[in-house]
């Protein structure tokens, strides 16, 4: 892991593309601005780790009725 020191309005350059910037720091939380191209999915952690957990539970459905999908797809 690397850490790195920024003060307010400083930035780090990540794979030349993505940009981290100290927007501001007060009462200990620190508000980060992230530049980065579009095709870039950004997520705060625990989000990703419930999107992660949700794709894996997707991903294991061993009863899923496929008939269903027949009826709709008749339509």
């Amino acid at each position: 892991m690397l850490i790195l020191t920024r003060k307010k309005e400083e930035s780090i350059i990540i794979n030349g593309n993505i940009e981290i910037i100290v927007s501001d720091i007060e009462d200990g939380k620190v508000k980060l601005g992230i530049k980065a191209p579009k095709d870039i999915d950004i997520h705060r952690k625990e989000v990703y780790i419930t999107i992660q957990n949700e794709n894996k539970e997707a991903a294991n459905l061993d009863n899923v009725d496929i008939s269903k999908f027949n009826d709709i797809f008749k339509k």
